[in-house]
């Protein structure tokens, strides 16, 4: 839910997008090859990954794992992208399938590079959007490539860990 507040502070006149976001899905796989696996809460661990999870730094077992990044321990996606595919390129693509870990739904991500936010109890800073690979083409069988560019989620660093579940919600960091 995207709103509008005006912030005297800042400056006069000036308006700031105010939104309230919600964790739809969370998936995590121990390898790079093996399917997602749907999880009712995953647990963050601040500058280190998502336990369990393929990208989490000392353990790398992912696609791009011989390019750790500090900036890609937990990774976003909009359910809206899902929706958009089916409407736009008749594709569907299972919230499994596009192989971030935590689906969401209201959240602006492609706002949000460089800023820090909530996602449950957990504060994350994010570092990049997500660029689509071939790889996941291969993955799913389904050409995605191109209409993934630009809405193929948002990497971000894990600052305060702790647990995110299905249902929480997402913010912005104030």
């Amino acid at each position: 839910m995207l709103d509008t507040i005006n912030t005297s502070l800042d400056s006069p006149g000036a308006v700031v997008l105010a939104w309230t976001g919600v964790v739809r899905h969370l998936h995590v796989t121990p390898r790079a090859f093996l399917p997602m696996r749907a999880m009712p809460e995953l647990r963050l661990i601040a500058g280190k990954g998502i336990e369990g999870d393929r990208y989490m730094i000392g353990r790398e077992e992912g696609f791009y794992s011989h390019r750790p990044e500090e900036g890609r321990q937990v990774t976003l996606f909009e359910h809206e992208t899902l929706v958009a595919l089916k409407r736009d390129h008749d594709i569907d693509l299972g919230p499994e399938e596009h192989r971030r870990n935590v689906t969401v739904a209201g959240v602006p991500l492609t706002h949000l590079v460089g800023r820090q936010f909530w996602l449950g109890e957990t504060l994350l800073e994010s570092t990049r959007l997500s660029i689509p690979c071939r790889h996941i083409e291969e993955i799913t069988g389904k050409a995605i490539f191109d209409p993934l560019i630009n809405r193929s989620g948002l990497n971000c660093k894990i600052l305060k860990g702790g647990t995110v579940r299905v249902g929480d919600a997402v913010r912005n960091f104030q």
